[in-house]
């Protein structure tokens, strides 16, 4: 067994056709069909059914397929690794965060990771909480920035911040002339979330226990985005709920909640064991550095007990 035969199983998992899986792996599909049978062999196992098109793991085949996995992002682990000792951080990051922070965290500290570690190739790329647990899972993403807690048995958590929830307002609401407002305050109030798979909507419903369409009966309106629902509240449609990253602090249609203010707390992710310590302090450092002064960390998480 040879780790090139487990990148041509993986690459053949991916795509599902052996054309391309070759294709992917720079060999020819002869080439690449030999190494798969070779490795059936020496296994024992039937690792693809090549009945079905596209063709698929057999269920034996998967689990080998997702060990395969394991074993390749630990030779790329150990290989960054020991780049990192003898010369610093280089190699390929590969980040995944959540929509609900991307466009506000990214433009504080993207830059300045880049500058300060030109040997490092930083890819980024934004997925929901589900899927970035699941590509850290399969060694597809090396970190994630998300909204923690997650499975501590099988993630290791380092805590960046925590980021107070805000009340949006259309001018006029009931709650307009608050300076702020109690937790108390949202019920019966028309309300948008976002659309279900985005962790912050469950922590939108776990403060007011409200459904999203925001009071409108006649209307369902899914959306993956903050800005959306912000727009629509300034149309004055309804009231939302926003992180403080997503609002300027001069911005009239923002309220906030009576201390303790609810938080989320966002974090950087890895699945265990993750041996690239380095780049797992620059990448949270670089995040810490960027924060506004006055970021706050004290507040009561949603989802704790009232």
């Amino acid at each position: 067994m040879t780790l090139q035969q487990l990148q041509y199983i993986v690459s053949l998992d991916d795509h599902r056709h052996f054309v391309k899986a070759a294709q992917a792996s720079f060999v020819t599909q002869p080439t690449l069909t030999m190494q798969l049978q070779k490795l059936e062999e020496d296994l024992g196992v039937l690792l693809f059914d090549r009945r079905t098109f596209p063709i698929r793991p057999t269920e034996l085949g998967s689990q080998v397929i997702a060990q395969a996995r394991i074993v390749l992002r630990g030779a790329e682990q150990l290989s960054a690794l020991v780049h990192e000792l003898h010369t610093g951080l280089g190699g390929t990051c590969r980040i995944g965060i959540i929509p609900t922070l991307a466009p506000y965290l990214l433009p504080l500290f993207l830059t300045d990771l880049a500058d300060a570690h030109p040997a490092l190739q930083v890819i980024i790329d934004e997925r929901k909480t589900s899927r970035i647990l699941k590509s850290l899972r399969r060694g597809d993403l090396d970190l994630g920035i998300l909204v923690t807690p997650v499975d501590p048995k099988e993630f290791e958590e380092v805590a960046l911040f925590r980021e107070p929830f805000l009340a949006y307002l259309p001018e006029g609401h009931s709650l307009w002339e608050r300076k702020r407002i109690k937790r108390s305050d949202l019920r019966d109030q028309a309300l948008w979330v976002l659309s279900e798979g985005h962790c912050f909507r469950e922590q939108t419903l776990s403060l007011c226990d409200r459904p999203s369409a925001a009071g409108h009966e006649n209307l369902l309106y899914e959306s993956g985005s903050i800005e959306t629902l912000k727009n629509l509240v300034r149309q004055g449609s309804g009231m939302t709920l926003v992180p403080e990253m997503s609002v300027d602090a001069d911005d009239p249609h923002v309220r906030r909640f009576v201390a303790p203010e609810p938080v989320r707390q966002v974090s950087l992710v890895v699945r265990k064991p993750f041996v690239r310590r380095k780049l797992l302090d620059a990448v949270a450092t670089s995040i810490r550095n960027a924060l506004p002064a006055q970021r706050k960390e004290t507040g009561e998480l949603v989802g704790l007990a009232q």
